[in-house]
């Protein structure tokens, strides 16, 4: 047994929702149902743009610069993980619509159960055809929804029987799980380092293109909508900052392949950057 892959990662990951549910609220929910326009444009960017813009990346640059097959896999998979705890604190920072980007955050992690596998799956079968690993789908959602959904509903769960106690130890436990978050993402880089030098042409670019691209697309489709400028922010920051803790867990630990996780980990680092540049601006733009 891989004791890092099968027991710290879940066990972290799990920690980092559980301390996103501490700070959720019912009320987060019924919020999607009373804010449906934003609600769609989030969630339509996060849980359908992005895979997409993955794919047809991916295909775009195989076609022209080639790539190797584990390695496209694991950039749909990073854009099949969608939320996580940093999507709302920058979204906090950048003074943005926060109650929209935990509900859009809360909703997408309770739907990632059921659409990570079917994400990775078609990814699998398109890369790496008959050699695909097998990922079974009720494992998965099995598997994600433990690791993932039901620690979300025991944050929550325990907000909701003692939340004076909750709102004591949730800013404790949200800098510890962004703590755990930064210590996984900087332990696969260093695990993986040999992989990341040997590819790297193939992952920065492309890791680049697509965060760019995926924010550019939540900004594009927020103005569309015409939402208003903390929305979009909110939406921006959704659609860019990805669970990298939980993409670094589905090409570790469900499907064992330590090329899948090189994407997931510099996506997960170099995002920080991009969303930094984009929350500076927004708050220099806020002031005037």
């Amino acid at each position: 047994m891989n004791v890092v892959t099968d027991i710290v990662l879940p066990g972290a990951l799990a920690f980092i929702m559980f301390s996103m549910g501490l700070s959720l609220r019912i009320g987060d929910f019924k919020r999607v149902l009373d804010q449906p326009r934003a609600a769609i444009v989030g969630l339509t960017a996060q849980m359908v743009f992005l895979p997409l813009v993955a794919f047809a990346l991916v295909l775009v640059w195989r076609a022209v610069f080639g790539i190797n097959p584990a390695l496209a896999v694991g950039f749909v998979i990073i854009a099949a993980c969608p939320g996580g705890v940093t999507s709302n604190l920058m979204t906090h920072m950048a003074r943005g619509d926060t109650a929209l980007s935990i509900s859009l955050t809360a909703v997408s992690s309770v739907l990632s159960a059921f659409t990570i596998p079917l994400i990775v799956n078609a990814a699998t079968a398109l890369f790496l055809g008959a050699e695909a690993p097998p990922l079974p789908i009720l494992g998965t959602v099995a598997g994600v929804f433990a690791i993932v959904t039901l620690p979300v509903m025991l944050g929550m769960l325990v907000r909701g029987l003692a939340s004076h106690a909750a709102e004591r130890v949730e800013p404790v436990c949200r800098r510890a799980a962004i703590g755990f978050f930064v210590v996984i993402v900087l332990a696969a880089v260093a695990l993986e380092w040999r992989l990341l030098a040997e590819n790297f042409l193939d992952v920065v670019p492309l890791v680049l293109l697509l965060n760019l691209s995926t924010m550019a697309i939540g900004w594009s489709a927020a103005r569309g909508a015409r939402l208003t400028r903390e929305r979009t922010i909110a939406i921006t920051l959704e659609a860019g900052l990805q669970n990298g803790t939980l993409a670094v867990l589905i090409a570790a630990t469900f499907l064992a392949d330590e090329t899948m996780v090189v994407p997931g980990a510099i996506y997960s680092i170099l995002m920080f950057f991009t969303a930094g540049l984009f929350v500076a601006r927004a708050v220099r733009r806020s002031a005037n």
